[in-house]
């Protein structure tokens, strides 16, 4: 591939619009420029908590996740772009369901914290979940790829129990929420 972005600047985002992969220009607050910057959000927070962990199996695991993301921008970037499918979700459900089976039952609710791997592995699933939330809420006004919206639910249950593994495995644990605590 060669060279794509020879010069960052064009000023032609100065009016307030963005040119779509397919060539097109919608302005910069739509809902499909608010889909897909908010999965780019979420993969910058994965990358964030990537590099601070020092588990192979883990990093490998996310990184392909981040592949995932940088496809699923490219999907709602160009409509009518099919790139996420079953097989992406059934790959993050392996994982889930691996990675879950060595975790103790929850009994009780966790807050987002623990060692700081963890906490901005909680950060990037409640990013998850709100790209989740901006991509159904284009699927009401435009087509959207079904599967995209599926990979985003599991993969945010899996960030949850990544999340779980990293503070088990830190040594910190978890923090669960003491729902009889002195309000």
């Amino acid at each position: 591939m060669g060279n794509r972005l020879s010069k960052i600047y064009t000023r032609t985002g100065d009016d307030g619009t963005t040119g779509l992969g397919d060539g097109s220009r919608t302005q910069k607050d739509s809902l499909r420029v608010e889909a897909y910057g908010t999965v780019d959000e979420l993969n910058s927070a994965i990358g964030v908590m990537t590099a601070q962990i020092d588990d192979r199996d883990l990093g490998s695991i996310l990184l392909d996740v981040q592949h995932d993301l940088f496809d699923l921008g490219g999907e709602l970037c160009m409509p009518g772009t099919e790139l996420i499918g079953d097989r992406h979700i059934d790959r993050l459900e392996k994982e889930l369901d691996r990675l879950n089976a060595d975790l103790p039952p929850l009994k009780d609710f966790i807050l987002p914290g623990g060692s700081s791997a963890a906490a901005h592995a909680h950060l990037a699933r409640t990013i998850c979940r709100r790209s989740e939330r901006r991509v159904i809420a284009l699927a009401r006004h435009e087509e959207v790829n079904e599967p995209a919206i599926r990979y985003l639910n599991r993969l945010s249950d899996l960030l949850f129990v990544i999340a779980r593994a990293i503070a088990r495995a830190s040594g910190v644990g978890e923090i669960l929420w003491d729902h009889d605590r002195d309000r």
